[in-house]
């Protein structure tokens, strides 16, 4: 397998140091990639003790990127176990699904160790994640030794070290279980976090957005309304009686000196698109000339013709006499 890959590249050599250091088979874990395949990897973590995989020895494939340790492997279980859905890429915080928490000084190890520390814990609709009851894991744990996988010829019966009430754990695994208690409070609070944060945020966009359309709504009614009443300069609101005058009738006049204010006032609220609709039509009193002009000059024309006709046939007429 070494001559395979290239061996300056930083995932084939922190892949081949994690294999040398998982080589033997602890009580707790196992992992080991496939003679083929340096990327994959085979695994077996017995169930946690004083719970419902208690007597479970559990098996799945790890999938590492190429970017790995920089980007988080995937986890598919393959055995029936009641908390992971089987040949379906789990969600956790030590999962692909979520790389913005994956830790570089993470590994293999940790994360065998932090599967076995999820296990116990609720599903509550992960992607991946099933809530089978008590008795059904328990019932598929005692199944579970029986599995063999057909990949890489591992027997649950014996692919980890047998259970002894003297064995204590090594530095490397007290070390990846405190990362493992680590890995699960902070997908536990970062999660509590985001969805409080994203809550927040949302809370206030809205709140803002909606106290500012509030205000600029009623800071901007009284003026509209105002706008809308009051005539223009010099022009006195008939429409505004005293409190001690009676109420007169608007005259024509009043009235159409309160629409050309209010239209002046639209006019200079609005654009210059709307003030060219209000805007009144331009005077045609030039055009209307030049037709009176025109009119009286053809008129002029004509009658000079007639006279010109009635000239020439009197002439004619008189020398016809002569």
């Amino acid at each position: 397998m070494e001559n395979k890959y290239n061996l300056k590249s930083p995932a084939v050599k922190r892949l081949m140091k994690e294999a040398a250091e998982l080589r033997d088979p602890t009580e707790h874990y196992h992992a080991q990639p496939l003679e083929d395949n340096l990327f994959e990897w085979h695994f077996s973590v017995r169930g946690p003790p004083d719970s419902d995989f208690d007597g479970g020895v559990y098996h799945g494939r790890i999938v590492l990127p190429p970017e790995y340790p920089m980007k988080p492997p995937s986890i598919i279980l393959l055995t029936p176990n009641g908390r992971f859905e089987v040949g379906k890429k789990i969600c956790l915080s030590i999962s692909g699904h979520h790389p913005e928490t994956w830790q570089p000084s993470w590994s293999i190890r940790t994360a065998l160790i932090a599967i076995i520390g999820f296990m116990p814990t609720k599903g509550e609709g992960a992607i991946g994640s099933l809530d089978y009851t008590p008795e059904e894991r328990r019932a598929l744990a005692k199944k579970s030794q029986d599995f063999c996988c057909e990949a890489c010829d591992c027997s649950m019966r014996s692919a980890l070290l047998p259970l002894t009430s003297n064995s204590n754990p090594s530095a490397e695994d007290r070390q990846a279980k405190e990362l493992a208690q680590q890995i699960k409070f902070k997908a536990e609070s970062s999660l509590v976090t985001q969805a409080g944060t994203s809550a927040d945020k949302a809370l206030t966009v809205t709140s803002g957005d909606s106290f500012t359309s509030a205000e600029q709504q009623t800071t901007e009614r009284p003026h509209a309304e105002q706008a809308e009443v009051s005539p223009a300069a010099g022009v006195e609101d008939p429409q505004t009686p005293d409190e001690n005058s009676p109420i007169r009738p608007l005259s024509p006049r009043q009235r159409r000196a309160q629409q050309h204010s209010r239209q002046a006032q639209r006019a200079a609220r609005e654009p210059g698109a709307s003030r060219a609709m209000f805007a009144p039509a331009p005077r045609h009193n030039e055009s209307h000339a030049g037709s009176v002009v025109l009119i009286v000059v053809l008129t002029l024309a004509l009658a000079a013709l007639i006279f010109r006709r009635i000239y020439l046939a009197n002439e004619y007429k008189f020398n016809y006499d002569l």
